[in-house]
C-alpha cells in the first residue's frame, strides 16, 4: 500500500510533527509505504525524515499566486506516483491535493484538518481557501480527519459534510518523550537558575494565535506577588532581537523573570527541568505541546481552547482564552500547592497520556482507516 501525503511546508509545527510520528510509526508495519510532497520546501522535519529514507519533495510555492503552477506539478507527480492514498494536511493541502488526486481518478482521499477556532489567527486567503474546502468536502475527499472533536464540530457548522468527518486525536510517543535520565539540573544550570526557583514553561512560535500577549502579562502579575519563579519562553522568533516581544516583557516591569529560549530541538529535555507547563492559545486544535507536557508528568494550566479542556480532562485549571488575570491567579494558585500536590497532579496527567493517546494506538487507527479505504 502507497501512502503520498501532502502538506504545505515542513518546519516544526502540530501537522508537521504528527505526519513525521505517523511515517515514522509505520516503520514496522509491513505492506506500506509513505512519501511525502511539500507544498513549499523542505524544512526541519523534511530533512529529518529524508535522513531515515523516506522520499520528500518540494515543490517550492511561495505564495498563493502560484498555486495554479503548483497544481500542475502537484498532479504531475501524483500520476507518477499512482499512490493507493493520498493523505492531505490542512486546508491549502487539501484544496490542492484534493484537486489533483480526483483529476487523476484517485478516489482514495484523505483530508486532515486541525484549527478549530476558525474565526481567529487565519489571513482572508486561507478564510477563503477554508470556504472551498467546505463547498468541495462532499465530493473530494471520501473521509476527513479531525485531530480534535471541537475541530470537528466548527467545520460541520461552517459547512464541512458531516458523513465524511471522524476524529483521530494526535498520539505521543512516550519513549522519546521521558527521559530516563532527568536534565533539570544540566538544562538550568546553562541558564543559572537554581533549583529552589519554580520554573514555568511556554512552548509555541510568536505568532497571534499563540498570545503570548496575555502570558506575558499574567507572567508578571505572577512575579510580582512572589520572587522564587521564572518563566522560560521557547519556540520560533521567541528571542531578545524581537523587538514586540521584548516591548511586552519591558512592559511588565519584571524583565529579569523571562528567559528566552527561541527554537530548540531539546524540548523534552526543557519540560523536564521545569516545574508547570502553560498553554496561552486563543485558538488549538489538538493542542500536541499541552499533551507532550502531560506525558512528561508536568503539571499544567490551559486556556479552554480547541479540545485542551478534554486532553487535561481537570477543570480546575483550566481558564477562558485571552484573560490574563485568570490566567495570573491559575499560575500563582498551582505555584503555592505543596510540592506533593503538584507531583500528584503530573503523575495523573501523565496516566492520562498512557491510557489514551499513545502513538501505539493513534498509528493503528490510520493504518486502519488507509486499509478500509481499499476494502
Amino acid at each position: 500500500m502507497k501512502v503520498t501525503h501532502i502538506i504545505i511546508g515542513l518546519n516544526v509545527g502540530g501537522a508537521e510533527l504528527m505526519l513525521k510520528r505517523l511515517i515514522e510509526s509505520h516503520r514496522e508495519q509491513p505492506g506500506i509505504e509513505h512519501c511525502v510532497i511539500s507544498l513549499t520546501d523542505k524544512g526541519v522535519l523534511g530533512e529529518r525524515l529524508t535522513k531515515q529514507g523516506i522520499a520528500v519533495h518540494c515543490l517550492y510555492m511561495s505564495s498563493i499566486i502560484k498555486g495554479p503552477i503548483t497544481f500542475f506539478r502537484l498532479r504531475s507527480l501524483l500520476k507518477a506516483f499512482r499512490p493507493d492514498v493520498v493523505h492531505t494536511w490542512m486546508y491549502h493541502a487539501d484544496l490542492l491535493g484534493g484537486l489533483a488526486a480526483r483529476s487523476l481518478g484517485l478516489r482514495n482521499l484523505v483530508w486532515c484538518i486541525r484549527s478549530t477556532e476558525i474565526h481567529k489567527g487565519g489571513s482572508k486567503v486561507t478564510l477563503l481557501i477554508r470556504k472551498v474546502c467546505a463547498w468541495l468536502s462532499g465530493w473530494l475527499p471520501r473521509v476527513i480527519v479531525c485531530a480534535a472533536d471541537a475541530s470537528r464540530k466548527v467545520h460541520e457548522a461552517v459547512g464541512y459534510a458531516p458523513h465524511k468527518m471522524q476524529v483521530i486525536p494526535n498520539g505521543f510517543e512516550l519513549d522519546k518523550l521521558v527521559s530516563t535520565q532527568s536534565p533539570k539540573a544540566s538544562i538550568r544550570d546553562s541558564m543559572g537558575i537554581s533549583q529552589d526557583c519554580k520554573l514555568v514553561v511556554s512552548i509555541g512560535r510568536y505568532n497571534p494565535v499563540k498570545d503570548h500577549k496575555t502570558f506575558i502579562e499574567a507572567a508578571g502579575k505572577v512575579a510580582s506577588l512572589r520572587d522564587d519563579v521564572k518563566f522560560i519562553l521557547i519556540g520560533r522568533d521567541l528571542e531578545r532581537s524581537n523587538s514586540q516581544l521584548m516591548a511586552l516583557i519591558d512592559a511588565t516591569a519584571q524583565a529579569d523573570t523571562f528567559y528566552l529560549l527561541g527554537e530548540r530541538n531539546d524540548v523534552p529535555a526543557c519540560l523536564q527541568a521545569s516545574d508547570v507547563f502553560c498553554l496561552h492559545s486563543v485558538t488549538e486544535g489538538f493542542p500536541n505541546v499541552l499533551g507532550e507536557a502531560m506525558a512528561i508528568g508536568l503539571p499544567c494550566v490551559t486556556t479552554d481552547v480547541g479540545d485542551a479542556g478534554y486532553l487535561l480532562n481537570n477543570p480546575d485549571w483550566v481558564v477562558p482564552a485571552a484573560t490574563p488575570g485568570q490566567l495570573a491567579e491559575k499560575l500563582n494558585a498551582l505555584l503555592s500547592l505543596p510540592h506533593a500536590e503538584r507531583l500528584a497532579l503530573g503523575e495523573a496527567a501523565a496516566c492520562r497520556i498512557r491510557e489514551h493517546f499513545t502513538m501505539e494506538v493513534i498509528s493503528r487507527r490510520y493504518y486502519q482507516l488507509y486499509t478500509s479505504l481499499l476494502d
